[in-house]
């Protein structure tokens, strides 16, 4: 039997905001590991995002971290990788605490981030961490106790779609070359 026609599968997917898309893996290296994830797994080619400063409200507090992030299609999941790049407390900083480089959050997108917010508070989870960029909201939930990671709730917003969308495309059209591309205003360059 063909196993891309496996019944494994042919399952069919949580629907709604149920449906995880994403892994987030925390690394301290983070060109390394998107090179490593490409020749080992075959995912890529990554996109690995400018160093950036994120602000958000963290465990109450306003706070911001700076983080490198890159993200490649891995199939109908994202792989995110993540390196914290300050000692500032963060979310990524808190779980690091005694690990090194592992999977740190599951992600899924939501049409209705208030409620998804308020379902997970309605469970007891603690709202982590939460950040807006003016194009989209993020919300972070402490479900480490029950599940060893936390829970990424992003808002379904056409920006936010369409740059899934484009990351999607350019992963299922990988020819292998080019496996970590930092982006730039013109397109990209490697390492």
């Amino acid at each position: 039997m063909d196993s891309a026609r496996h019944p494994l599968f042919d399952q069919t997917w949580p629907e709604g905001d149920y449906r995880f898309f994403q892994l987030g893996f925390l690394v301290n290296d983070l060109l390394g590991a998107a090179s490593t994830w490409a020749r080992v797994f075959g995912v890529g080619p990554f996109h690995v995002l400018p160093v950036v400063d994120q602000h958000t409200t963290y465990r109450g507090e306003r706070s911001t971290a700076t983080l490198q992030i890159a993200v490649a299609q891995a199939g109908p999941v994202q792989i995110e990788l993540v390196q914290q790049h300050c000692d500032r407390p963060s979310i990524y900083r808190e779980w690091r605490r005694g690990r090194v480089s592992g999977l740190h959050q599951l992600c899924t997108v939501t049409h209705d981030y208030d409620g998804k917010k308020a379902h997970y508070e309605r469970l007891g989870y603690e709202l982590a961490a939460e950040s807006d960029n003016g194009s989209f909201r993020v919300a972070y939930f402490d479900t480490a106790a029950d599940f060893g990671f936390f829970t990424e709730v992003v808002e379904r917003t056409p920006t936010f779609l369409a740059r899934l969308h484009n990351i999607s495309q350019t992963c299922a059209a990988w020819d292998g070359t080019d496996p970590v591309r930092l982006l730039t205003r013109d397109g990209y360059r490697v390492p």
